[in-house]
């Protein structure tokens, strides 16, 4: 008995920062809607309705006229809310197929292989997760991944015609996706490569497809060679086992304005330490060496340059967020110059390992078993009632030099002062 080809499936949330916004507003649902970067620097979502008049990446400050007089809503980077929503889009993705491997905060490769009715579970899918989260999502279905990922991106650009589900595995339809996609729309191809492509006479999905795979690999290298065989219908790429734990885990932001004392930066700091050892802790590792570093704007050339770090051994690996930021804030007073104004600072946990992965010395301090449940406590208050229910002294409640964020939503799911009110009159 031959074995059967694998079918892959791509679940991509429509502009997904923007569906966010919208889910808990529902009076933007025909409104243009742009979500800007860290301190509302630049456009880094859009959604549909507002592509044709404003580009990805465009500064926040030189648009808000074109903004205004386009009616589009301009929204604070809003990552507690996006998180929290695409956790909820997983995991119901996750209820209904075999295999998932999440790519992004915003898609996901499913596993469909032995699946009968593919494309009604494609269907059930879209409709389960639009129900119960208010995000619409786009499913294109192929035998490869990087075809699945051709079929999504047909899926939503022709929702009208396909009602947001493209089945390509029968190759008729195939090709015709492949005939009518420029060869920059690959995944994995982008603008410098096209170029080269285009210099071979390669313009579309099709002539891609058709390329001899070797000599792609000859002039290029493996990845566009497996590109085209994928395309060409030979799975080259399987779903992704679950990441490994992290070797290294970073905190860093710009503040919200120019810091010149040293006390406030001590406190972004401690805010940092704060949320990496989150993450840490949340991998169950350890850490053992801890780097800090802070610096000036790099644009402006009206202000002094400045930046400088330390590296710090910890006595022990540890995921105490009392040791790490004790050990972090102490290192900020030798990095510290005074006369300059500091924009940002970084926190970084490396030398990570495992609980029992580290040979040390029979009588060398390790981390008690208190802290350890200490840290555990602390985790479970603050999953319950919300990230900074309860934090380490050092962390101030409202502090002025945090991002700016002035037209940041609610934390609508994440924040129980923040949740959305319902009233009859």
């Amino acid at each position: 008995m031959s074995k059967s080809l694998p079918v892959f499936g791509l679940i991509d949330c429509n502009s997904f920062y923007a569906s966010c916004e919208r889910v808990f507003r529902p009076d933007l649902a025909k409104v243009p809607i742009v979500v800007l970067s860290n301190n509302d620097g630049c456009v880094i979502a859009r959604s549909y309705d507002a592509k044709p008049y404003v580009k990805m990446g465009e500064p926040y400050f030189q648009i808000k006229y074109k903004l205004k007089q386009h009616g589009i809503v301009p929204f604070s980077s809003n990552y507690a809310l996006y998180g929290d929503m695409s956790e909820r889009v997983m995991t119901l993705i996750e209820s209904m197929v075999p295999a998932v491997e999440v790519y992004s905060i915003d898609e996901a490769f499913v596993d469909l292989t032995g699946i009968n009715d593919v494309d009604g579970l494609g269907r059930r899918i879209r409709s389960q997760v639009l129900r119960c989260t208010g995000i619409p999502v786009g499913v294109g279905i192929a035998h490869t991944k990087t075809l699945a990922k051709l079929a999504n991106h047909t899926a939503k650009r022709l929702q009208a015609q396909t009602g947001g589900v493209v089945n390509i595995c029968d190759p008729i339809k195939r090709d015709w996706v492949l005939r009518n996609k420029d060869v920059a729309e690959v995944w994995g191809v982008g603008r410098r490569m096209k170029l080269h492509l285009e210099g071979m006479g390669i313009k579309t999905a099709m002539d891609l497809a058709k390329a001899d795979a070797w000599t792609l690999r000859k002039n290029f290298s493996v990845v566009i060679e497996k590109t085209a065989r994928e395309l060409a219908g030979t799975a080259c790429l399987e779903l992704d086992e679950p990441n490994p734990p992290k070797q290294e885990i970073c905190c860093s932001r710009m503040f919200g304005k120019r810091l010149t004392e040293l006390a406030p930066i001590k406190e972004a700091v401690a805010t940092y330490v704060m949320r990496a050892s989150e993450k840490l802790r949340a991998q169950n590792s350890l850490c053992k060496k801890i780097r800090v570093s802070i610096r000036t704007g790099t644009f402006n050339p009206d202000e002094a340059k400045y930046a400088n770090g330390v590296l710090i051994e910890l006595p022990y690996p540890t995921a105490d967020v009392r040791l790490l930021t004790k050990a972090a804030v102490n290192t900020v007073e030798h990095v510290f110059r005074p006369g300059f104004k500091y924009s940002k600072a970084e926190v970084m946990l490396v030398n990570l390992c495992q609980p029992g992965q580290f040979t040390e010395d029979l009588f060398a301090i390790t981390q008690s078993t208190e802290a350890t449940s200490l840290m555990t406590v602390l985790d479970k208050i603050n999953e319950r009632w919300g990230r900074g229910t309860l934090r380490s002294a050092a962390v101030p409640i409202n502090p002025d030099w945090v991002m700016r964020r002035e037209m940041m939503s609610q934390s609508y799911t994440t924040r129980l002062d923040q949740l959305l009110k319902v009233g009859c009159k």
